[in-house]
């Protein structure tokens, strides 16, 4: 099957080729000219570019440069005349418009590329236009490569199928190390994180998110940590920096936004980086006095320095890519390395100027002054085409712009040998049930999707959060009260098989200040909740119930814990709850079960609500709760647990926990006594399961008193101080991603979400 699969594919190859060579002069010159928009920084022979002395670096403001500065002025000009048009209807239009736009397409087909997204189509293209690879390198039959601001993992998986699909680099040993911000990690979110996780999730080991687990390379802390764990590399022959924020909200200022962030990445590739070794690093618009200085540090570094716009990279867009070849003074730039390192962080390019004018050479800035200019005019022939052609487009001339398209799909493969990569041979191998696959369909890969016009946006920032609310697309889940039925039919089945309790470990971080991201919940739906808290200032023990909102029936619940079929013999049913909302239905079911109550967990603190479950003293209750559970039910027995969510780790693997020792976990929200949260239904209690499980648990909930300190005096405010610490996750991500539990606690959190929002909605109406 295989082989004949391999032949008709390469019959679509040889009949692409065929039939798509440009046939009139104009066509062929317009696709040529799409794969070599490059520059590329001359040194003078007269004149040595030379590192600047690190004692007048940092050290005086930055300065604006004039025909820079027009440069920009005109750009924003042209971009502003989007600012009426829905992006959504916009993005249609130029991915019609865009002559790689059908690009990714063939190569998903032709190659069967890995996580084949533009940016895997971008990487391939640097590849096969620069020789990043260094010839050292794959002589010795050994490359390593360092990987910044990588997620969701393109990069890594196009340089694999290049090293596996090239004949002079097939055979050569091939390490990696990435690092991205987390996106497990709760207080990572908004713009920032992109919670694609189809290759972190079955590689995690390869990937370094620092000692406080976030992830962020802008920390100084991480860098020097970053260095230790790439020190059993023998050396870095390659460092890619694909970092970049959201700056659609601000789209005018993005070079300044983003300008720290390309400081740290340039000096971890300056730090990392081998003699003779490549870096590639994203830019944008390079119009300010911080990416002069960048560049011409780049340049005093690096034999070969080129500003490279790939085929596939929008054509729209500000986007480039800094390729610099031979790493060749590191000694040399070992003292300026070292200040840079002092002063590295989020603002390193906000105080002051790398460098001062008057060190940077003049024939420097001509060049950089030229190359400006021609990406300049790049851009803006785009954005004024795209706009002539949003008003209309003839048969004709979508007729020949399809034409040019399908004859930069045939470009592309063939100037860069794109080749088939069986899937055994890709990074992720598990190709039956991989980690990413329980993801349930609605959790987004990605950033969010932005919707309207910039100036609908803008318009929409200044609402209030019960505005925002009213205008999203959950506004009617939100404002509908709940049935008795919210839960019913979500059943986790159990007890889970593959429990490998001896690999679990506890990790420990900075503490949250927040939970701003979840795994295991809808981000837009979280989002909501956090900007009504912040508004609200709520505390969840005097908040009204809706009297419209029907909780769970008691009776039911005890009726579906007690149902067993084939036993006889009177359970225990162990409920953390409150009595009163029990006892008329405990008197029904008294020939069934066993009622014993225990103290509920309390409610997160006034002063941490944003933490959500992620407050440790909540935490650690909730771990005692299910100890409790664990130590004293028998065979059969059940528990009822209520929860205020399972948005952290922490609280998640709880749940899995459970889910590991009963035979079946459902929910229902709200709980039957009122307030917020779900209550945990957990029936066909499996002792034997719960064994091994006890002392690890003992150790987590030790571990969370050790670094609470002095209890629950210390929680609130002050609980963020600097030096606080702690546990974030226990059970491995990649047990907590597989089988059904990650589809439940979406359901549920979601669910739970939904509540607290309509309840705050209620509130506000009085």
């Amino acid at each position: 099957m295989s082989s004949s699969c391999g032949t008709r594919r390469k019959v679509r190859q040889q009949q692409l080729s065929c039939s798509l060579v440009p046939s009139d002069p104009e066509t062929q010159a317009e696709t040529q000219d799409l794969f070599n928009k490059v520059k590329t920084f001359m040194k003078p022979v007269d004149e040595e570019w030379r590192i600047p002395d690190p004692n007048v670096a940092l050290k005086h403001p930055a300065e604006n440069h004039r025909h820079l500065q027009e440069l920009k002025a005109s750009l924003n000009a042209v971009k502003n005349q989007l600012s009426d048009k829905n992006i959504q209807v916009w993005h249609q239009h130029t991915n019609s418009t865009n002559r790689a736009g059908k690009v990714i397409a063939a190569v998903r087909s032709a190659a069967n590329a890995e996580i084949c997204t533009q940016a895997w189509c971008k990487f391939y293209e640097i590849l096969g236009t620069f020789d990043l690879l260094p010839e050292e390198a794959l002589q010795n039959g050994e490359l390593n490569s360092v990987h910044l601001c990588e997620a969701p993992g393109a990069f890594i998986t196009a340089l694999n199928h290049y090293m596996k699909t090239n004949e002079s680099t097939r055979y050569c040993d091939w390490g990696w190390v990435a690092n991205t911000l987390n996106p497990y990690h709760e207080a990572n979110g908004g713009s920032t994180t992109i919670v694609d996780d189809r290759l972190i999730a079955n590689t995690l080991p390869w990937w370094f998110f620092g000692s406080d687990n976030t992830g962020n390379i802008m920390l100084q802390k991480h860098l020097l940590d970053l260095q230790v764990f790439v020190s059993n590399m023998q050396r870095v022959d390659v460092v890619t920096a694909d970092g970049s924020f959201d700056c659609q909200e601000n789209p005018d200022e993005q070079e300044a936004l983003v300008a720290s962030l390309h400081y740290c990445e340039a000096a971890a590739a300056l730090l990392l980086l081998s003699p003779g070794g490549s870096f590639v690093l994203k830019m944008f618009t390079l119009y300010e006095h911080s990416s002069i200085c960048l560049l011409y540090l780049l340049n005093c570094c690096f034999r070969s320095v080129s500003v490279f716009k790939p085929a596939t990279s929008k054509a729209g867009n500000s986007e480039v890519y800094v390729v610099c070849l031979n790493y060749e003074t590191k000694e040399e730039v070992r003292p300026l390395l070292s200040k840079l390192i002092r002063n590295y962080g989020p603002n390193l390019a906000d105080r002051e100027a790398l460098f001062p004018s008057s060190v940077i050479p003049e024939t420097f800035l001509k060049q950089h002054e030229e190359l400006c200019s021609y990406f300049h005019t790049l851009q803006v022939g785009t954005i004024g085409e795209n706009l002539w052609l949003f008003e209309g487009m003839s048969t004709e001339r979508r007729q020949r712009l399809d034409h040019i398209r399908d004859c930069v799909v045939h470009e592309y493969l063939q100037r860069f040998q794109v080749s088939f990569l069986p899937r055994s041979r890709w990074i992720s191998r598990n190709t039956v049930s991989p980690a990413c696959c329980s993801v349930p369909a609605g959790r987004p890969l990605g950033q969010k999707k932005q919707t309207g016009s910039f100036n609908e946006r803008r318009e929409l920032q200044n609402l209030s959060w019960r505005e925002r609310i009213g205008r999203s697309c959950q506004a009617a889940l939100i404002q509908s009260h709940c049935t008795e039925d919210r839960g019913l039919g979500c059943v986790l089945e159990g007890p889970r098989s593959s429990c490998y309790v001896d690999s679990w470990y506890v990790v420990t971080g900075a503490a949250l200040p927040a939970v701003r991201n979840s795994p295991f919940c809808d981000s837009a739906l979280l989002n909501h909740l956090n900007e009504a808290l912040q508004d609200a200032a709520v505390d969840w023990t005097l908040v009204t119930p809706c009297r419209s909102c029907r909780a769970a029936c008691t009776a039911s619940i005890l009726s579906e814990a007690g149902g067993l079929e084939g036993s006889k013999e009177k359970r225990q049913c162990l409920v953390f709850d409150s009595r009163a909302a029990w006892a008329a239905a405990a008197e029904s079911q008294a020939d069934d079960l066993v009622l014993t109550f225990s103290e509920e967990p309390s409610f997160p603190q006034r002063g941490c609500i944003l933490l959500h479950d992620g407050e440790p003293l909540y935490q650690q209750q909730l771990l005692g709760c299910v100890l409790l559970a664990l130590q004293t039910l028998s065979a059969g027995d059940a528990l009822l647990l209520r929860v205020f969510s399972a948005l952290t780790r922490v609280t998640a693997a709880t749940v899995f926990c459970l889910h590991a020792c009963f035979r079946s976990i459902s929910f229902r929200c709200p709980p039957p006594s009122g307030g917020v949260g779900a209550l945990l239904m957990c029936v066909g209690f499996c002792p034997e399961a719960a064994a091994p499980m006890l002392p690890v648990l003992s150790d987590v909930q030790s571990s969370i008193q050790q670094l609470i300190g002095g209890g629950e005096g210390d929680m609130g405010e002050n609980r963020t101080h600097a030096g606080d610490r702690q546990v974030l996750q226990f059970v491995p991500m990649e047990e907590l991603l597989k089988g059904g539990l990650t589809e439940f606690l979406w359901t549920m959190n979601s669910e739970i979400t939904q509540q607290k929002l309509h309840l705050l909605l209620q509130e506000a109406a009085y």
